[in-house]
């Protein structure tokens, strides 16, 4: 029998991953360049994921969502997203009782940095060229901005309502 912080956990998680990838599929979906990218700002519910859900949850959110999103949209690019949306994860915590904590605010640009090296990478080995892939460096830098731009205007609002406190600690791991 599960407890209720498992509960809550897998449900959140579930709940994340479909709003993950109906966020990057469908809601502010913008094609980009020739090789199947757009911009997106799904990135911003996977932030608040990885602040909201225990590490492992998070993880399974961010692959879930991303790689559903790129079943529907771009298929070729799912492997990597999978792996790409799960590390934009780490740099987050969800150990504070604010959403927006010091670490919080500064994570976006560390998942900007892993997003964008790790696309750059996939779109070179994808297509053979490491050079065409800098041309889409602009696209990741828009939609990781708006992501945490988001980000910081939900998480503001969350910890306003003292989202944290409301879950309750069974989403703690």
């Amino acid at each position: 029998m599960l407890s209720n912080k498992n509960t809550v956990n897998y449900t959140l998680t579930g709940l994340f991953a479909a709003m993950i990838a109906i966020m990057t599929a469908y809601i502010c979906h913008i094609p980009y360049g020739a090789n199947g990218g757009y911009i997106h700002f799904g990135d911003a519910l996977i932030y608040l994921a990885a602040v909201l859900l225990p590490r492992p949850y998070a993880l399974a959110a961010a692959a879930i969502g991303g790689g559903l999103a790129d079943l529907l949209t771009a298929p070729l690019w799912m492997p990597a997203t999978i792996i790409i949306k799960m590390l934009i994860t780490l740099p987050f915590t969800s150990k504070p009782d604010k959403v927006l904590s010091v670490r919080n605010m500064l994570a976006p640009l560390a998942a900007a940095a892993i997003s964008a090296t790790g696309y750059y990478l996939a779109e070179g080995i994808l297509f053979g060229s490491f050079l065409s892939p800098i041309a889409s460096l602009l696209g990741s830098a828009v939609q990781s901005g708006g992501s945490a731009v988001i980000f910081i205007a939900l998480a503001l609002a969350m910890d306003k309502v003292k989202i944290k406190s409301r879950i309750g600690k069974g989403v703690q791991s």
